[in-house]
């Protein structure tokens, strides 16, 4: 299994879009990397290829992976695994993620990525999911934390101590989501410093930011949705400024799939986060 954890350059990326294409050949700064969805690009030819093919001539490319549903019970989708291994073989990113959550069951599948009770069994599951994709990608992957809207009361281990055991079982990477730890924190009433505090910062090999959209829930209480569709808020660039100064420099990526702004609105997150990030040694 080839590793791959420092391959990505320790700067700011941003999630890849069609519509930016001309504008990141034209000007990329501050931008160094991109990101992009595997799901968007395991079909057969055409334009996107094309341009992934160019982009990845001049930026070091992170492939992102949604759909593989990580934490299902079921054994992992042989055709979406070949899939995923054809996009890779071909591209050879500087770097393979997915996440710990779940999206399909009993052959239905979800569009939420769903999160999952942390319990031995679940635990056993992942670990060999994860084995399962690593094999036969051929490469070491990273593992995101996921946003949480509740909690399961047949976990046994607490997020940070199930991550912490999937990465001693299987030698994969994390990758650390920093928006999903605050909206989980506040969603949970948790202590979002004390999560990054206790977390496996030696084990991330990509940091993620992106915004999130307010709600209530039906007692009146905050609730936050991790949406990727805006601004990354104060409070996650804070926690987010608190994560660099402990474990030094990371590739982090900024992620906003939704309602898509122009590439001077991404460009001005991005340089918020190289300001964080520049000052601090590797």
């Amino acid at each position: 299994m080839t590793h791959h954890f420092d391959m990505l350059p320790k700067s700011v990326g941003v999630g890849y879009k069609p519509q930016h294409f001309s504008d990141i050949l034209a000007d990329a700064a501050p931008v160094t990397w991109l990101e992009i969805h595997a799901e968007n690009y395991m079909g057969a030819g055409g334009r996107p290829l094309a341009q992934l093919r160019a982009l990845s001539e001049k930026f070091p490319i992170s492939v992102h992976g949604v759909g593989l549903s990580i934490g299902s019970e079921g054994r992992l989708d042989p055709d979406h695994l070949a899939r995923l291994k054809h996009l890779n073989d071909w591209l050879t990113p500087a770097s393979f993620s997915e996440h710990l959550a779940w999206s399909t069951h009993d052959m239905g599948f979800y569009n939420d990525l769903l999160p999952l009770p942390y319990t031995n069994a679940t635990l056993e599951t992942v670990c060999d999911h994860i084995d399962e994709v690593q094999n036969t990608l051929g490469r070491q992957m990273l593992l995101e934390n996921p946003s949480s809207y509740l909690a399961f009361s047949e976990s046994t281990l607490d997020e940070v101590a199930f991550l912490r055991e999937v990465t001693k079982r299987t030698g994969c990477g994390l990758l650390l989501d920093v928006n999903n730890v605050f909206v989980s924190a506040t969603n949970l009433q948790m202590d979002a410093r004390a999560y990054i505090d206790t977390f496996p910062l030696d084990k991330v090999g990509e940091i993620h930011l992106g915004g999130h959209d307010e709600d209530t829930d039906d007692h009146g209480a905050p609730l936050l949705i991790d949406s990727h569709g805006r601004e990354i808020a104060d409070p996650v660039w804070a926690l987010y400024a608190h994560t660099i100064a402990a474990c030094g420099a990371k590739p982090t990526l900024i992620e906003w799939d939704t309602d898509v702004p122009a590439w001077s609105v991404l460009t001005d997150e991005a340089h918020r986060a190289a300001d964080i990030l520049t000052p601090v040694p590797a």
